[in-house]
């Protein structure tokens, strides 16, 4: 049926309509107020109170706004367990946990004195009041990780802080409730104890292994992605029937999916893309169409309790953040980063509000409902979502991008002039994917288009075709834009495949060439042959050889060889840094097996990186063989390899080949030739530009180059 202007009647029916308005609102809220530097967030929400109910009333507040609202809601908590750095969660753990108790307590004591003493509640209702402004929401989390700083300590810390305070003040919800309707004993702890505790062990051990699974064998991107969103509600509903709200579960689904979707990889720029584009935005629409501003006219009383809230609310997390400030000696950009994010209420409170109203202890003399919450509390709290989300947003906007800034400038200060340039040399329509995830995974994080891709064509063998490399090259491209990343296809026409790939390497100053290896072929002669008497004659590059069996996501551990002495070779902190870039952006645990000399060193560098790693001293190469050869499904192995004449080089390393070929052909391996031909000059200019994460890198680069 046509829609007809004069048909239309407020609110706004028609799906197609509404559905537009929403959409162009998210449309044009952020290209209006970047230019005025005022956070699209506070804008979103502001302009879902206009059109809202209690606005002009252009749309309702419906079902349909409420699933797309929830799903954004779900979708905040689950980016944020999906981009902590498991790494330095598990270091700065003690860090969470003393945030978070700073957080849940200060706040607490402040709404349990102003509703007990000031607004004169029962102590039931003091203590669900004061539990209100425990929890907070990160809704400034996705505007702070695209400025790149999502892996600070300061954003860790209050992401890993916020999981536990939300849990706390959603445990004191069930509790009040529960005591509301006198249901709190001995029983009643031990259910809500075991149900916590079985949904934490379903989502946190039987999600990974089914992920893992499905990653494992569906390569369809759609599917995959659907795959995510029903992990997302599938946690979301375990957790409500745990007793807490749907929203821990969300933050447990990103945990646990944590490690199967590198930060790098197009799947997580998929997860990221439409969070940020659709759900998050009708989220916050969402929120602004409970603002009401005329309860705050029509009541003094209203605004009362509002002071009351908002001094609590916003009082205690400034508190708690100035008290994690001084405890870890955080500055004072990171401290008001820990403030800005933790300010904002929203969806826990909300949800502790809605629920302590609607429940009804008695009725009064009038006959009129004495609820455990009242009305007041419930209008104070949209305008403590409203004024804290603005705190929130301005406050975190403005602390985060002074510490990107001072990021960048660190970066452009340490960086040389030498870049980091990657090349994959297709050959092969199979292994095309896998060499690009690998080369997502093993560059720098500022490298966004030096990564390039190259098909040689030698028509005289029959080796390629035009055709055939435009439709390996074009693969290439989009995979790695899918990821937001550029790559460069390169095809080249010679008479000898080699000779075309050394002599773009040396055009295009190659840092690392990947070469992929099919996965049923392994080390042929032929390969074998070209790498002693082709690839490896390029002395200042990073050779790096990938068989790839599974994706590099599902891989849980990793075994890493080092020969003796691997640190005397010039190219040995570049390989490290391939190697640590696995780790880190994978979360696989590193497993690395050298003699104690080689051990000190990799102490030095790696206790500097956020990686699971365990060092394992060995005292010939025959242990490191049999540790190989004992790989699980799953398990990986990286060796660091070298020619004759290097310093790590022993005889025993041509048998390596072999050895893959009868031991390992179903397993991901990778080994890396290190460059030795190079000055160190240019040594250090590639380690600082790619390692900007590494602390005191001048000591380290000099303790393995003195």
């Amino acid at each position: 049926m046509l829609l007809s202007i004069q048909h239309v009647s407020l609110p706004i029916e028609d799906p197609v309509l509404k559905f537009l308005i929403e959409l162009i609102i998210i449309l044009c809220i952020p290209l209006l107020l970047n230019k005025i530097k005022v956070p699209h967030l506070l804008g979103l929400i502001i302009a879902g109170a206009v059109i809202g109910p209690n606005g002009f009333n252009v749309l309702a507040r419906d079902s349909s706004v409420v699933v797309t609202g929830t799903t954004g809601l779900l979708y905040i908590m689950f980016l944020a367990g999906l981009e902590i750095d498991m790494g330095d969660f598990k270091k700065n753990k003690w860090k969470s946990i003393t945030f978070s108790l700073y957080t849940f307590i200060v706040p607490f004591a402040l709404g349990l004195v102003g509703g007990y003493y000031i607004l004169h509640f029962s102590l039931l209702s003091s203590v669900l009041f004061a539990s209100l402004f425990s929890s907070h929401t990160l809704i400034v989390y996705p505007m702070v990780s695209k400025l790149g700083i999502a892996k600070k300590l300061a954003v860790n810390v209050t992401v890993g802080g916020t999981m536990i305070t939300d849990v706390l003040s959603l445990v004191v919800l069930a509790v009040v409730v529960g005591m509301s309707q006198g249901e709190v004993g001995t029983s009643f702890w031990v259910k809500l104890s075991v149900s916590m505790l079985v949904f934490a062990l379903i989502v946190l051990l039987l999600f990974p292994v089914l992920a893992r699974w499905f990653f494992k064998n569906v390569e369809d991107k759609i599917s995959q992605y659907i795959f995510v969103i029903v992990m997302i509600y599938l946690a979301a509903l375990l957790a409500e029937l745990a007793g807490i709200e749907a929203i821990i579960g969300a933050f447990f689904a990103g945990l646990a999916l944590n490690r199967l979707i590198p930060h790098s990889s197009s799947l997580m720029n998929r997860v990221e893309f439409v969070g940020n584009a659709i759900f998050i935005p009708f989220f916050l629409i969402s929120v602004g169409m409970l603002i009401d501003f005329n309860a705050f006219i029509q009541s003094w009383e209203t605004l009362g309790v509002a002071a009351v809230m908002l001094t609590a609310s916003i009082g205690g997390k400034y508190a708690a953040a100035f008290l994690t400030k001084k405890t870890f000696r955080f500055t004072n950009d990171e401290g008001s980063l820990i403030f800005g994010m933790s300010a904002a209420s929203a969806a826990a409170t909300l949800a502790s509000v809605m629920v302590g109203y609607n429940i009804i202890l008695s009725e009064n003399e009038a006959g009129e409902p004495v609820r455990l919450l009242n009305e007041h509390v419930l209008n104070g709290s949209i305008l403590l979502i409203l004024i804290s989300c603005t705190i929130s947003s301005f406050v975190s906007m403005a602390s985060a991008q002074r510490i990107a800034d001072a990021d960048k400038e660190e970066t452009a200060a340490g960086a040389g002039d030498e870049e980091e340039k990657i090349l994959l040399a297709v050959n092969h329509e199979h292994t095309v994917e896998k060499m690009v995830n690998l080369g997502l995974l093993i560059k720098g994080r500022n490298n966004k288009d030096k990564l390039f891709a190259l098909n040689v064509i030698n028509e005289d063998k029959s080796e390629s075709s035009s055709k055939n490399a435009e439709k390996l090259l074009g693969a290439a491209v989009n995979i790695a834009s899918s990821a937001d990343v550029k790559l460069n296809p390169i095809t080249r026409h010679d008479n000898d495949v080699i000779a075309g790939i050394n002599n773009v390497v040396k055009e295009q100053n190659i840092t690392d060439l990947i070469i992929g290896l099919e996965e049923e072929k392994g080390f042929s002669s032929s390969f074998i042959y070209n790498l002693y008497n082709g690839y490896l004659q390029n002395k200042n590059i990073n050779l790096i050889i990938y068989h790839a069996v599974q994706p590099v996501s599902t891989i849980k551990k990793y075994a890493v060889l080092i020969p003796a002495d691997a640190e005397l070779e010039p190219g040995f902190f570049h390989c490290l840094l391939r190697i640590w870039n696995i780790g880190k952006n994978t979360g696989a645990k590193m497993s690395f097996y050298a003699n104690q000399k080689t051990i000190g060193v990799l102490k030095s560098i790696i206790v500097k990186a956020n990686i699971e790693a365990v060092f394992n001293p060995v005292t010939s190469w025959q242990e490191a063989e049999n540790t190989a050869g004992s790989l699980e499904e799953d398990e990986g192995l990286i060796i660091l390899m070298a020619d004759r004449g290097m310093h790590s080089y022993f005889p025993q390393m041509k048998e390596v080949p072999e050895i893959l070929n009868k031991k390992l052909s179903s397993n991901n391996y990778i080994l890396i030739y290190p460059f030795t031909k190079i000055d160190n000059t240019v040594i250090e200019k590639r380690a600082v530009s790619n390692l900007d994460d590494f602390a005191d890198i001048g000591k380290i680069i000099g303790r393995i180059f003195k």
